[in-house]
C-alpha cells in the first residue's frame, strides 16, 4: 500500500510554519497514542505515521527532498523501513516538554500526576538477512533462526508461582515511578521496589525465577518484499524480545543485504548489463538471446549499432518496494573483434577494407574532412 502525502497526515499545508506542524502533530500524538488506545492496532498505525510525518517536514533537509522528489527522496531515512513504538518516543519525546525514553510526558494527559504507565515493550532484536540478486526482484520468504526470551508456560509469563498472582507495588502504587519533592524541584525516578514493573511478584515461579520468560531457539518467516534495496531495514513487529511480567513483546529488525550478480548492475529500479555481440552482428543487425530478471528475451539489434550504444528494455527492472511502477533494463552493446582469422576469413575482409575506399561511411567521411583540413594548416 502507497505511503500517504505527509502534509494530508498532519492536515496542514505546504507553506505551513514549524509551529503549526508542531502544534497538528502534538495533536494527533494525544488522540491516537498507545496508552489512549490499548489494544487499536489502527490507532496505533497512526501515532506511528504521524510520528513519521513530523519526523520529516520538521526537519529542513528531509522537508526539502520530500517536496522535491515525494516519498522516493527519502530511502534510507525514516521511512525506510519505519519505526518501532520506542525509537518513536526516544525521537519526539521532546516535543511535549523534553521527556526522554516514553509514557511519563503524557501521563498529566492521561490521569494526574500519577497517572497511567505506558505498557511496557520488551527489547528489540536484530538480525542480518543476505538474499540473492534475483530475490530481491522478486521478493521471497526467509527463514531464521534466534535465540529471544518466550513467554514461560509455567506462569504463562506473570511470573508469579501458579495459584498466585503478581501485586500491585506498595511503595509506588504501581505507578512504576516516585516522585521526590525538593522545595520547588519535584524530580520522578524509577521505583527501587519493582523496577518500573508497577507490581510485584511474593511467590515467583521456579521455572523462570518471576521474570516472567525463559530463553529458547525460535524459527521466525520474514517476508522480503519485491524491490528492496542492499541496506534495507525491515521492521517485523512482535518478534522480538518478550516484556516485562508477559507484557508487549519488542520489535525485530532485519538488515538486509543483497548479493552481487554476476551479469547485472543495479542503479535505483533500473538494472544494467553487457552484451557482447560480433562485429558482423553489429554490421548487418541480429536478433540475440539477452537474460532479463524474467527469464530469456529475444532483442532486435538494428544493423550499424555500435560499439558502447545502449539500448532501453521497457518495465524489465526491479519493482518500486514503494509500488510506484517498475524500472528498466539498460543494455550496453559490447562489440566484440576477433583476435585470430582463418584465410578465408582474412581474404573476405581484405576485400572488404578494398571496398571501403569507394562506400565511406558518413562518420569516416566527416574524419578525413577534418585530417585533410588539419594537413592544410601545416
Amino acid at each position: 500500500m502507497s505511503k500517504r502525502d505527509y502534509y494530508e497526515v498532519l492536515g496542514v499545508a505546504k507553506n505551513a510554519s514549524k509551529d503549526e506542524i508542531k502544534k497538528s502533530y502534538r495533536k494527533l500524538a494525544l488522540k491516537y497514542h498507545p496508552d489512549r488506545n490499548q489494544g487499536d492496532k489502527e490507532a496505533e498505525e497512526k501515532f506511528k505515521e504521524a510520528a513519521e510525518a513530523y519526523d520529516v517536514l520538521s526537519n529542513e533537509d528531509k522537508k526539502a527532498k520530500y517536496d522535491q522528489y515525494g516519498h522516493d527522496g527519502l530511502r534510507g531515512g525514516f521511512s525506510s523501513g519505519g519505526a518501532s513504538m520506542e525509537d518513536i518516543f526516544k525521537n519526539f519525546g521532546d516535543i511535549f516538554g523534553g521527556h526522554g525514553g516514553g509514557g511519563s510526558i503524557f501521563e498529566d494527559f492521561f490521569g494526574g500526576g500519577g497517572g497511567k504507565r505506558r505498557q511496557q515493550q520488551g527489547a528489540s532484536l536484530r538480525c542480518q538477512i543476505s538474499i540473492t540478486f534475483l530475490e530481491a526482484a522478486t521478493g521471497c520468504t526467509k527463514t531464521i533462526s534466534l535465540n529471544r526470551n518466550e513467554n514461560c508456560e509455567t506462569c504463562k509469563g506473570s511470573g508469579a508461582k501458579p495459584g498466585t498472582s503478581p501485586i500491585t507495588c506498595p511503595y509506588c502504587k504501581g505507578n512504576g515511578e516516585i516522585t521526590q519533592s525538593q522545595g520547588f524541584f519535584s524530580v520522578r525516578t524509577t521505583c527501587p521496589k519493582c523496577h518500573g514493573n508497577g507490581k510485584m511478584i511474593e511467590a515467583p515461579c521456579g521455572s523462570c525465577s518471576g521474570s516472567g520468560s525463559v530463553p529458547k531457539r525460535v524459527n521466525v518467516e520474514i517476508k522480503i518484499p519485491a524491490g528492496i534495496e542492499d541496506g534495507s531495514r525491515l521492521r517485523v513487529q512482535g518478534e522480538g524480545e518478550s516484556g516485562p511480567a508477559g507484557s508487549i513483546r519488542g520489535d525485530l529488525m532485519c538488515y538486509i543485504q543483497v548479493q552481487a550478480h554476476a551479469i547485472f548492475e543495479r542503479d535505483g529500479d533500473n538494472v544494467f548489463c553487457q552484451l557482447p555481440i560480433t562485429f558482423t552482428q553489429a554490421a548487418l543487425g541480429a536478433e540475440v538471446q539477452i537474460p532479463t530478471l524474467k527469464g530469456k528475451s529475444t532483442m532486435t539489434i538494428p544493423p550499424g549499432t555500435q560499439n558502447g550504444q545502449i539500448f532501453r528494455m521497457r518495465s524489465q527492472g526491479f519493482p518500486n518496494v514503494h509500488g510506484h511502477g517498475t524500472g528498466d533494463q539498460m543494455v550496453e552493446i559490447h562489440v566484440e573483434i576477433p583476435k585470430k582469422l582463418n584465410d578465408k576469413q582474412k581474404e573476405l575482409l581484405k576485400a572488404y577494407a578494398e571496398s571501403e575506399h569507394i562506400t565511406v561511411g558518413p562518420k569516416r567521411q566527416s574524419w578525413i574532412d577534418k585530417l585533410k583540413d588539419f594537413f592544410k594548416e601545416e
